[in-house]
C-alpha cells in the first residue's frame, strides 16, 4: 500500500483516504475507492484535522481541577449541544453519547418502562431488530410501498393494550436498499396509539437533514462512523423522562452523583439524573468531539448540495448498469423510490462474495457483500428461506455457486465520479467477460488464489 497524488475531483467534502493506493492482483497499484460508506464511511479531513488540534490539549472530563480537564470538559459538553442543534432536539431533550447506533438502541431497551410492548418491521438492521429482548416484541412483515408500511404499522397498533407504554422503532434509510422511510407518516401513527417511536438514523443522518422536532421522533440514534467521524462514538437523543427513570445502563464513576456506606455495610447510591446517568465510566471526548466537528462540516456544507450531488450518483450507477445482462437492484419500494447512496444488487450466475473480491482484487473497488446485518430483509428481497445459514458479509457457498447474499455499493460526501464510473465499468466488464484471476474460498471468504501468480 503506498499513497499518491489526490485524485478526487467534484467530491464536496475531503475525506482520509482519497490518495491512498492499493495493490491488484494482476499488477500495479491503483487508487483505492472506498465504495463502503454505508459500513463505515472515510473521515471528514475537517474532523481529522480538529481533532488533530485538539489532541494536545486532551485531559480528563468532568473529573479535574487542571487547565486541560477544564477544557476538555468543556469541548464535551459543547459537542453534546453541537449535535443538539444538528438533530433540531426540543426543550428538555438529552444528548447521550454512547459507542454506537447499536449501543444506543440496547441503551432505550434497558430504559423501557415496565410492560412495554415493542414495534419493529422485519426490514431493519440488527442494530434495530435484535435489543428487544426483555419487551413483548412483535415483527411487522416488510412492506412494499411507504403507505403499505405505515397502514401495517397502524394495523398492529390498534390491536395492542392502549393502557401500556409502546414503542416503535423504524429505520430512516435502509442500509441495504437506501430507501427512505415515511418516518413522519409512522411518528403520527405511533402518536395517534398511545406509543412512542426511535428513529435509526444511522444511514439517514450523513446524507439528509433530521429533525427530531419536524419529524416528531421521541428519540433519534446514530453512529460517529458513518456520519464521517471517527473513533467509535455514537449518539442517542430524545425525551428524558424513560432514561431518568430508568437504572443507569453501566454503573459506575460518572453516573453516580453520591455515593455512601450503610450502617449494615451496604452502600446507598444516587445516581444522576441528565445525560450523566447513563455516560459512566471515562467518556470518549476525542469521539464526541469528532461526532461534532462532523455535524458542523455537514451544517456548513449544506444538505442540499449534498443530495443533489448524491442523487447525481445514483443516477450514473443506475444508469451504467441499466443494460448489463443479469444485474438485479434490490428494492422494496420500487427502483424510482427516493433513496441515500445505498444500493444492493445481485449479478446472475455469480457468487456475490466473488463478485466483490474480483471488484477489489482487480479493480481496487471496496464494497460490501453478505447480509448486511439484515438478514430478513435481504432473504425477504431475494426470495430465500427464511431460515438459512449466513453470517454478516459470509458467504455460503464458493465461488461460481449460487449464494443467499447480495453485493452493496455505498457512497457519500467524499466520493469523487472517478470511483463510481470505475466501479460501473468493473461491473460491466466482469459480467461480460468474467474475472481475470482465479479465487478460493478460505474462512468463510472468496479470496484470490495467489497459487496462480506467475
Amino acid at each position: 500500500m503506498s499513497v499518491a497524488a489526490d485524485t478526487s475531483v467534484r467530491a464536496p467534502l475531503p475525506v482520509l483516504g482519497r490518495d491512498v493506493t492499493v495493490p491488484l492482483v494482476t499488477g500495479g497499484e491503483v487508487t483505492y475507492a472506498a465504495l463502503d460508506y454505508a459500513a463505515s464511511a472515510p473521515a471528514l479531513q475537517r474532523v481529522w484535522d480538529d481533532v488533530a488540534a485538539y489532541a494536545p490539549y486532551y485531559g480528563s472530563v468532568h473529573r479535574g481541577a487542571g487547565y486541560l480537564s477544564q477544557l476538555s470538559t468543556d469541548l464535551f459538553e459543547n459537542a453534546r449541544r453541537t449535535v443538539a442543534d444538528f438533530l433540531d432536539c426540543r426543550t428538555g431533550d438529552q444528548v447521550v453519547f454512547t459507542r454506537s447506533t447499536t449501543d444506543s438502541l440496547n441503551l432505550l431497551a434497558t430504559a423501557l418502562p415496565d410492560g412495554c410492548e415493542v414495534f419493529v418491521f422485519e426490514t431493519e438492521h440488527h442494530a434495530s431488530l435484535l435489543p428487544w429482548r426483555g419487551a413483548r416484541v412483535t415483527f411487522l412483515d416488510a412492506p412494499r410501498s411507504p403507505r403499505q408500511a405505515v397502514e401495517t404499522l397502524e394495523r398492529a397498533l390498534a390491536d395492542r393494550d392502549p393502557h401500556g407504554p409502546a414503542l416503535v422503532c423504524v429505520t430512516g434509510a435502509s442500509n441495504v436498499t437506501g430507501e427512505l422511510w415515511p418516518v413522519r407518516e409512522l411518528a403520527a401513527a405511533a402518536h395517534a396509539h398511545g406509543a412512542r417511536i426511535v428513529l435509526d438514523a444511522a444511514q439517514l443522518a450523513p446524507h439528509h437533514p433530521v429533525s427530531v422536532r419536524d419529524l416528531d421522533v421521541d428519540w433519534v440514534a446514530f453512529s460517529g462512523h458513518k456520519l464521517y467521524a471517527p473513533f467509535g462514538s455514537g449518539v442517542l437523543a430524545g425525551r428524558a423522562d424513560w432514561l431518568r427513570e430508568a437504572e443507569p445502563y453501566l454503573a459506575g464513576g460518572g453516573a453516580s452523583r453520591r455515593v455512601t456506606r450503610r450502617g449494615d455495610g451496604g452502600v446507598d447510591v444516587e445516581w444522576h439524573d441528565g445525560a450523566a446517568r447513563h455516560e459512566a465510566g471515562s467518556p470518549n471526548v476525542i469521539g464526541a468531539y469528532s461526532i461534532a466537528s462532523a455535524c458542523t462540516a455537514l451544517t456548513e456544507a449544506g444538505f442540499d448540495a449534498l443530495v443533489a450531488r448524491e442523487e447525481e450518483l445514483i443516477g450514473a450507477v443506475r444508469a451504467g448498469l441499466a443494460d448489463v445482462p443479469g444485474v438485479r437492484f434490490l428494492s422494496l419500494f420500487g427502483d424510482d423510490a427516493p433513496r441515500v447512496g445505498v444500493l444492493s444488487f445481485v449479478v446472475e450466475g455469480w457468487n456475490s462474495s466473488h463478485f466483490a473480491a474480483a471488484l477489489s482484487a482487480e479493480y481496487g473497488i471496496g464494497v460490501r457483500d453478505g447480509l448486511f446485518c439484515a438478514h430478513p430483509l435481504v432473504r425477504t428481497l431475494l426470495g430465500g428461506d427464511a431460515g438459512a445459514q449466513g453470517e454478516c458479509g459470509a458467504p455460503e457457498a464458493g465461488p461460481g455457486e449460487k449464494s443467499l447474499n447480495a453485493i452493496r455499493v455505498s457512497f457519500g460526501a467524499g466520493t469523487p465520479d472517478e470511483h463510481v464510473e470505475r466501479f460501473v465499468r468493473a461491473v460491466r466488464e466482469l459480467v461480460r467477460d468474467g474475472a481475470r484471476w482465479s479465487y478460493r474460498t478460505v474462512d468463510g471468504r472468496c479470496v484470490p488464489d495467489t497459487s496462480a501468480r506467475g
